[in-house]
């Protein structure tokens, strides 16, 4: 976690992605602040988990700010770079109730150069729905895997990608799925060897190491 006063500006440079501003608990004037500091840097500022009413406050303080209410993130400054791959993305859903996370790694890659093919409502409970976009699967360079319930997705999706898949697994379900960790042991326990796993909800995580993925397969 930064500081108010310690903005990371040189990670983008360091690693290839920024330092995110959190925005849960933090008052407008401090999420301006701490973008004004990050603004500095080559890379994008990304705002996470941002109201439409803190998006206002941010909008009057950078006019060329975005916001993708479904991600609940801010993009005040973009990446001017051009693609970082020929390849792409798919960030696939469980259902329609895992978008809002799909939607934060969807945004969170593209904001870093990704290109980003989204499939969505394809969970287990109908698996023809998935096999319907197998090729798309096939070809992806990474894949990310946002289900919430038993979490069965992410191994389905990793018997059939030839690439790393990204679990996410999420707060999605009634009583025992305990706010997404049945969901997480699912994904932490696949017999498919490619998945991997992140925490429960992340999807920013999981699009920043999209991102580094598609970086690192450059052709």
């Amino acid at each position: 976690m930064h500081r108010e006063n310690n903005a990371d500006h040189g990670r983008f440079k360091r690693q290839g992605f920024p330092e995110a501003v959190y925005a849960p608990g933090k008052p407008a004037k401090t999420v301006i602040s701490i973008c004004r500091k990050l603004a500095v840097s080559e890379g994008p500022v990304i705002v996470t988990r941002a109201e439409r009413a803190l998006f206002g406050s941010v909008k009057r303080a950078f006019p060329k700010a975005v916001y993708f209410e479904r991600a609940k993130i801010v993009l005040v400054k973009a990446m001017k770079k051009k693609a970082i791959s020929s390849g792409y993305v798919c960030v696939i859903t469980a259902g329609t109730t895992d978008v809002p996370v799909a939607e934060e790694a969807a945004v969170t890659a593209e904001a870093l150069g990704a290109k980003v093919r989204r499939i969505y409502d394809v969970g287990v409970a109908g698996v023809h729905r998935l096999l319907e976009h197998k090729d798309a699967i096939s070809a992806a360079k990474c894949v990310v895997v946002c289900a919430g319930m038993e979490g069965a997705l992410g191994s389905v999706v990793g018997g059939m990608a030839a690439c790393p898949v990204i679990g996410v697994p999420t707060s999605v379900g009634y009583g025992v799925s305990f706010g997404g960790v049945s969901a997480l042991l699912s994904m932490l326990n696949s017999c498919a060897a490619n998945v991997s796993v992140v925490n429960i909800d992340d999807g920013f995580g999981a699009g920043v190491i999209a991102s580094l993925i598609l970086k690192g397969s450059k052709r």
